[in-house]
């Protein structure tokens, strides 16, 4: 198998998700998730993501499709298309999943992976970041991360 092929099996279609929660609990690994919508990846994504898989030892990436961050973030958004973006991280060695999601929360997604702990940026505060309740509810936690100051999509846009 190729490099490439490894990368895109990353990239998993949410039909196949129960199946890889069941291997994933059978092995007892811990599962971290977060989201977003990672339009153009800056160094504040990779030193979020690296912090964000360390607390686990799985990583799982909700990406918001493109209709999604169309609707979150306007008309002119998003820089590159959903394929590509996906592509893009699942090339990270600390990323081991992708799950595209078209609505604008991940909640339903949440609900689906049971992940053992929630991750956001700093950003957010706790007790707001959707899918804390599925998470705590059964025990498990709920993380921010602080952000990597002068590193955002937005203000890379700005500069344009």
């Amino acid at each position: 198998m190729d490099k490439l092929q490894i990368i895109q099996q990353k990239i998993v279609d949410r039909t196949r998700l129960p199946q890889i929660m069941a291997l994933l609990r059978f092995k007892n690994r811990k599962v971290v998730f977060t989201n977003g919508c990672f339009d153009i990846l800056h160094r504040g994504h990779i030193e979020y993501l690296a912090k964000a898989a360390s607390l686990g030892d799985v990583l799982i990436v909700g990406l918001n499709t493109d209709h999604s961050v169309r609707r979150l973030k306007g008309s002119n958004r998003p820089v590159q298309d959903e394929i590509a973006r996906a592509l893009v991280l699942a090339s990270l060695q600390t990323v081991d999943y992708i799950i595209l999601f078209d609505e604008d929360t991940p909640l339903e997604l949440i609900g689906e992976i049971q992940p053992d702990v929630l991750v956001k940026g700093s950003d957010y505060k706790k007790e707001e970041i959707v899918g804390s309740e599925i998470v705590t509810a059964r025990g498990g936690e709920v993380v921010t991360i602080p952000l990597t100051v002068g590193y955002s999509t937005s203000s890379i846009l700005s500069k344009r």
